[in-house]
């Protein structure tokens, strides 16, 4: 008696990715259907169906490459620039307040900002004693020529205090700066700016024990401040200071101030402060609640704060303009997925005839989608960022790339993928397998 050989295994014709067939073997697999894909294989599935279609692929991630290349860029040049104008404001002083001469009138004619004398070296003194005042420092000053051996200088000569170092926030490059004793003592000392010292001497770093002409009185240099730059008002490093009472007795003759500089203890006391100096000068003043004031007064925390609010604001309106072209990628993925969709109709017809479930035809397609728009991404990161890089070699632009920037516009990138994958994805996962199968 023979015994019968057991059954072999039933042949079948499975798909590749790319739509060719193949010969294999469907075995059974316990709590899972035949034929169906799991997430994790739907991952290889499309990136052998992007492998098949390189060209497209490439093509189809170039608004999203040239979207989130627009967005790092633009926001590490508005960072940069922010941050340069931030600390050139900064290099005017933290937490001061300007007080200077309104206009003067006379025969109802306006002399201009700053030419009034109502300012006295009294108000100085008295500002002094107000809660939150951390310094004070009178200012009478003058333009005159600088003159050392055969060079000579045109700049701006200020007498200050010798608090003024800390209230206009100077660093000194070279030797120091005067003392309070060379301020009582009315002593001839002068601390040149940087345009000043390389005007005058070869190296700036020489001119320390020097002696200089100012107007006409020898004067010996103790020091050459660090660099500050342009700044509201012109060149900063276009001045040299004295003394104040070397200035107000010797230089000037003046018994007026031009501006007194107030340092607040901090941020948080400069509302307080700028009050109590207004009302206090108006009642030395002796000014009627119906007068204006003969005084200005000026605080750079706020021009900080609105400089830098306006550099964002701009920032973040370039780069929304930058993101509409990361909408416009998403929209190309979307078309181009369903080209992808119409093509591959047979072959989504033959993946649930042996058994693909719809979820797993719209992951596959899903994910392909998001693929792209993550490939987009990172490319236009890198794109992004050496550009920017390359407008600061190439141009001396200040850049900054903040690590959320690079977060949010590859984040962006693959929630566009994922939203406009959604509808080719779910448009291949309803086709009709039978109607799939007799596309042609």
């Amino acid at each position: 008696m023979s015994v019968a050989s057991p059954a072999a295994p039933t042949p079948a014709v499975a798909v590749s990715p790319t739509g060719r067939a193949t010969f294999g073997v469907l075995a059974e697999r316990p709590n899972r259907r035949r034929g169906g894909l799991r997430f994790t294989q739907s991952i290889p599935s499309a990136l052998e169906a992007l492998r098949a279609n390189k060209g497209r692929a490439i093509l189809t991630t170039l608004g999203i490459v040239i979207g989130v290349a627009a967005v790092i860029s633009i926001v590490a040049l508005g960072q940069g620039s922010s941050a340069s104008v931030t600390s050139r404001l900064a290099g005017l002083g933290t937490n001061v307040l300007t007080l200077s001469n309104a206009s003067s009138r006379s025969s109802g004619i306006a002399g201009g900002a700053g030419t009034g004398n109502a300012l006295k070296l009294a108000d100085a003194e008295a500002i002094e004693n107000i809660n939150g005042v951390a310094a004070v420092s009178p200012i009478v000053q003058g333009n005159s020529q600088i003159i050392a051996g055969n060079q000579n200088w045109q700049t701006r000569v200020q007498g200050v205090r010798a608090n003024y170092q800390q209230i206009g926030n100077w660093e000194v490059a070279f030797g120091g700066w005067f003392t309070e004793e060379d301020d009582t003592g009315a002593r001839n000392v002068v601390v040149l700016g940087q345009t000043v010292a390389t005007s005058l001497f070869s190296r700036p770093e020489s001119a320390v024990g020097q002696y200089v002409l100012v107007r006409n009185i020898p004067t010996v240099v103790v020091g050459v401040l660090v660099p500050k730059g342009s700044g509201f008002g012109g060149d900063q490093d276009d001045a040299v200071y004295v003394p104040f009472n070397m200035a107000r007795v010797r230089l000037f003759g003046a018994s007026n101030l031009n501006s007194i500089s107030i340092q607040a203890e901090s941020s948080e006391a400069m509302p307080q402060v700028m009050t109590d100096v207004t009302n206090l000068i108006r009642q030395r003043h002796r000014l009627q609640a119906s007068q204006p004031n003969d005084f200005n007064i000026r605080n750079n925390n706020s021009l900080v704060e609105t400089v830098t609010g306006v550099s964002q604001t701009m920032t973040w309106l370039l780069g929304g303009v930058a993101a509409v072209s990361l909408v416009v990628g998403g929209i190309g993925i979307m078309n181009i997925m369903l080209v992808s969709v119409t093509e591959r109709t047979r072959e989504i017809g033959i993946r649930m005839a042996i058994g693909a479930r719809g979820s797993d035809i719209l992951a596959q397609f899903l994910i392909e989608a998001v693929i792209l728009s993550m490939l987009g991404g990172v490319i236009g990161i890198v794109i992004g960022v050496v550009v920017a890089y390359g407008a600061n070699y190439l141009a001396g632009w200040a850049i900054s790339v903040p690590p959320w920037s690079i977060g949010l516009a590859f984040g962006f990138s693959a929630a566009v993928g994922i939203f406009f994958g959604i509808y080719p994805a779910r448009k291949a996962s309803k086709l009709d397998p039978i109607e799939a199968l007799r596309y042609q």
